[in-house]
């Protein structure tokens, strides 16, 4: 596993990122200085010392970005070679579709559970290669904290991690020659788990091109309480219904649909406008008991 080298495939930003690690050395730095003049100790020293550490942590930072833009790029390349070389071959969702009904040929989904429990493909096997991240440590709920203050509470897009039985259960499902379809919602985590099957052993493994999300309603027979096409989307923006795939559903669905997502607007900015009139009222009445 750990020689494929796989890049970290999720789109927030953990805590361990470089914007996040940039904002905590900036806030250590401006309390650190902050209780150093409350207390009349600071000094020449202490403040080199500190801009030296901010400067050492900022360089680490640029180290890792590099690095992580290295492994992606090493990544792609490495994909490219197996669909160019035909160990992966490739297939659009309509393609899939025809194989599934007429070959009877299985497909692997390996999206995580928040996108598997939406929709999925009717009779599909289900191996994530990345999952929701469920534990309840200290280092799990940072991650999850700064993932929602950095943007996930609008994209609702949960914290992953790898999967490490992901081998060994495709392997109880499925021998080494089957010929196996392998699709996730955008197409790129399913890239990443067939590198890891051809390099087990598969020399059958087909990928879905653009992922589930590209397929159109008639491709491929699906279940869920959502189209495929959604089931990528979460958090606040998929209420309100300004995601790029809700737009597209609307001009489908036409203005009956549209009208769904215009009265949660409505409803939310009433909302927001009662909870401000609330405040006003309650720093009214709590001015007047002080005036008593």
């Amino acid at each position: 596993m750990e020689s494929l080298s796989l890049p970290t495939l999720n789109p927030l930003l953990p805590s361990g990122s470089s914007l996040y690690r940039k904002q905590s050395s900036r806030m250590t730095s401006s309390m650190s200085s902050s209780v150093s003049f409350a207390t009349g100790r600071t000094s020449l020293s202490t403040v080199r010392r500190s801009r030296v550490g901010v400067v050492k942590m900022q360089a680490v930072d640029e180290d890792i970005d590099l690095k992580q833009m290295r492994d992606m790029a090493a990544a792609k390349k490495r994909w490219d070679g197996l669909l160019r070389e035909g160990k992966v071959k490739l297939l659009t969702p309509r393609e899939a579709g025809y194989a599934i009904q007429l070959s009877n040929k299985p497909l692997l989904d390996v999206r995580p559970s928040s996108e598997r429990n939406k929709a999925w493909v009717k009779g599909s096997d289900w191996v994530p290669i990345f999952d929701n991240e469920d534990n309840l440590d200290a280092g799990t709920l940072s991650k999850k904290v700064t993932s929602f203050a950095m943007g996930g509470w609008w994209s609702g897009t949960p914290i992953l991690s790898f999967n490490k039985l992901f081998l060994s259960k495709v392997e109880e499902k499925f021998p080494k020659e089957t010929e196996l379809i392998v699709a996730c919602q955008k197409g790129l985590r399913s890239l990443a788990a067939c590198e890891l099957l051809i390099n087990a052993g598969y020399q059958n493994i087909f990928w879905v091109q653009g992922g589930l999300e590209s397929a159109e309603d008639e491709d491929l027979v699906t279940e869920g309480s959502q189209p495929l096409k959604l089931a990528g989307i979460g958090g606040f923006s998929e209420f309100l219904g300004w995601t790029d795939q809700q737009r597209a559903q609307a001009a489908k669905e036409g203005w009956g649909y549209r009208l769904v997502f215009t009265a949660r607007l409505f409803g939310v900015i009433l909302a927001a406008d009662a909870l401000f009139l609330g405040a006003q009222q309650l720093g009214h009445y709590i001015q007047e008991l002080r005036g008593q």
